[in-house]
């Protein structure tokens, strides 16, 4: 990837070098909605920075359910994966494309020397580890105190800023695998939700009010 090219989708990056360093080592890859970039288990080789689209990162049980932690947009990298390979464990977590996405894929050796030499890319890897840090906390405090319905309307609202949009093109099965519930209780919340006109339910889609988040918050 050409340097300019970079500097549009990590303008927060100034140092010329390690742009330069980041366009000479980093591999450009296009990952496919629903295709899966990383899995619990697998030793981690590289550090992935989204250029376009979005990544789900999801935590998963030993029965495979799956528990949504955050999403990843253009300019981010994953704090999880950044643990991983540092520590030179495998995967904790599953990372999979929420729409077509393309990646820049950091070698691992270059993700280690560059913390030590580029301030930028070492202030990158903190500022990462925070972000991420503040959206598991909100994620496990979600889980440990709220109800499911407000899990359900915080869960919408972040759905909606990440499309950028009113409608949630999804199942009813597929929120419910995110929250870790069962599809009838997420049926139950959605259709009481209906109700009161705040959403619309069609077929594997969602339309949302304008002001959902501000009905939520009263």
């Amino acid at each position: 990837m050409e340097k300019d090219d970079l500097k549009q989708h990590v303008p927060f990056i100034t140092d010329s070098r390690l742009l330069e360093a980041m366009s000479r080592e980093g591999k450009v890859i296009e990952i496919d909605k629903g295709q899966s970039i990383m899995e619990p288990g697998q030793f981690i080789k590289m550090v992935p920075v989204i250029l376009d689209g979005s990544i789900k990162v999801l935590r998963m049980d030993e029965e495979g359910r799956e528990l949504f932690l955050y999403y990843l947009e253009p300019g981010q990298t994953c704090a999880l994966s950044l643990t991983c390979c540092s520590a030179s464990k495998p995967s904790e977590i599953k990372a999979v494309a929420e729409e077509k996405t393309r990646i820049l894929a950091i070698p691992v050796l270059k993700h280690e020397q560059w913390t030590d030499e580029f301030k930028q890319w070492k202030d990158y890897v903190s500022t990462t580890y925070q972000s991420r840090f503040q959206e598991m906390l909100a994620t496990l405090d979600a889980v440990a105190f709220k109800r499911m319905d407000e899990r359900l309307m915080r869960y919408i609202v972040t759905k909606m800023k990440q499309a950028k949009a009113n409608e949630l093109h999804t199942t009813h099965q597929e929120i419910a695998t995110e929250l870790g519930t069962s599809r009838e209780v997420v049926s139950r919340l959605l259709k009481q939700l209906e109700k009161k006109r705040w959403i619309e339910l069609g077929r594997n889609v969602i339309y949302i009010r304008d002001d959902f988040e501000e009905l939520i918050s009263k």
